[in-house]
């Protein structure tokens, strides 16, 4: 189980592969709930949620219909409330552009599929593993709003 147990957010348009991580997750009894959404849309909104808890780790499948992985990132890294959920990105695209796009927009790792289920487990137990030992910070207000800075008012 991860050290935190707040939800982890699928964002993920394959039923098949949704399907897949719950299996990988019960199968590895990992213990967070799974909230899963279908695009960039679904998953912006279940963020800006008042009412959702906010996940400690967003898995994300690039190639979606509506707001891809790609659009999506781009927007929760610019957002400042939503910019620190690490997210690792789960697909199928191999692409350099993607994989280079991706780290631009500060994903915390980029996985391609496996196809063969045992694989797939395996690639689930290592980013449990990496999360189960990272060591996360405790929210604390952003430093640059806890103190003026000259130009907002200083001297």
């Amino acid at each position: 189980m991860m050290r935190d147990s707040r939800p982890v957010l699928l964002v993920e348009d394959d039923t098949i592969d949704a399907m897949t991580v719950r299996r990988a997750f019960r199968d590895l009894k990992v213990t967070n709930p799974l909230v899963h959404t279908v695009n960039g849309e679904d998953a912006l909104t279940h963020l800006r949620e008042e009412a959702s808890e906010a996940p400690c780790l967003i898995l994300l499948d690039l190639n979606m219909p509506k707001m891809n992985g790609i659009e999506f990132l781009g927007v929760v890294k610019t957002d400042p409330a939503l910019k620190k959920i690490p997210v690792v990105v789960l697909t199928t695209s191999s692409e350099e552009r993607d994989v280079v796009e991706s780290f631009r927009l500060s994903v915390a790792g980029y996985i391609i599929k496996p196809v063969d289920y045992r694989n797939f487990v395996e690639a689930m137990r290592t980013i449990n593993l990496y999360w189960t030992l990272s060591e996360i910070p405790v929210e604390e207000p952003e430093v640059a709003d806890a103190f003026p800075t000259p130009a907002a008012g200083g001297r």
